[in-house]
């Protein structure tokens, strides 16, 4: 994939509530030698597939969070790593996750031992901070995070790519006064947008404060995700609307978007 250009897939746009239409949370990144995967819900591997991208690609999994619809498949994409065996991956796996995810991989490696051990060579965990602003860099992409309102470990990721071209990924959230400022001025904001208006609950948005979000940040184009049934029932885009009027997509399972500084000369032009 070209260095200039970000190409995102939303592998999973759903929840935790079984879906034909919509898998479970993911969404992976490429650009240049990166390969990044954003959360592994159920069905995030063979959605993987279907954009003819293999677990061995991965050059890192980040995880805003440790709920199961967000981490599901990082077990048996652990195990299937081992087969035929290690040697199958040729250049490291880091996980990148907020403070309390190395905790967390001690308790499955107690009940999973060497089926989802890794040699060191090839696989490191990356903490980074959940109450402050942070960054890591994964290759020649710089990775930051900004703790979420949501779990205590939760945080939101802010990709750059060295034509700087950036993306920002929500994860699950409420109002965040931390996501608006790493979402400033991106390319495309991943936000999500668990339920209609009428039905919001602490801890989520909806498309309404989604949009007041990208609106505050002046974002380049909104992308709504993680959907619980009932946004399949009403207007989720009209909704958006009410605070947000720039370049707008819902997200589906599979969907690619591509981030260039073309598209962002396109988008400033048009304003």
């Amino acid at each position: 994939m070209p260095s200039s250009t970000i190409r995102v897939s939303i592998l999973g746009s759903g929840t935790c509530v079984p879906s034909l239409k919509r898998s479970s949370c993911s969404v992976l990144m490429q650009t240049g030698n990166a390969v990044l995967l954003f959360d592994s819900g159920p069905g995030t591997m063979r959605r993987l597939l279907e954009t003819c991208t293999t677990i061995f690609d991965l050059t890192g999994i980040l995880y805003s969070h440790l709920h199961p619809d967000h981490t599901g498949e990082l077990v048996p994409l652990l195990f299937a790593t081992k087969y035929p065996d290690e040697t199958t991956r040729q250049q490291p796996l880091s996980i990148v996750a907020g403070r309390g995810f190395a905790h967390f991989f001690q308790k499955l490696e107690a009940v999973y031992g060497k089926w989802i051990m890794l040699a060191p060579e090839i696989f490191n965990i990356v903490e980074l901070d959940n109450r402050a602003r942070d960054a890591h860099r994964l290759g020649d992409v710089v990775v930051e995070s900004a703790p979420v309102e949501h779990n205590e470990e939760s945080i939101a990721f802010r990709v750059t790519n060295p034509a700087g071209c950036t993306v920002v990924y929500s994860g699950d959230t409420d109002t965040s006064e931390n996501l608006v400022d790493l979402a400033r001025d991106a390319d495309l904001l991943i936000c999500e947008s668990s339920l209609p208006d009428e039905m919001r609950v602490p801890g989520h948005l909806t498309p309404s404060l989604a949009g007041e979000i990208a609106t505050r940040a002046g974002v380049k184009k909104l992308v709504l995700t993680h959907f619980y049934p009932p946004c399949d029932q009403v207007d989720i885009a009209r909704q958006c609307r009410k605070t947000y009027s720039g370049p707008l997509v819902l997200a589906e399972d599979l969907m690619q978007i591509e981030v260039s500084i073309e598209d962002r000369a396109n988008i400033d032009q048009s304003r």
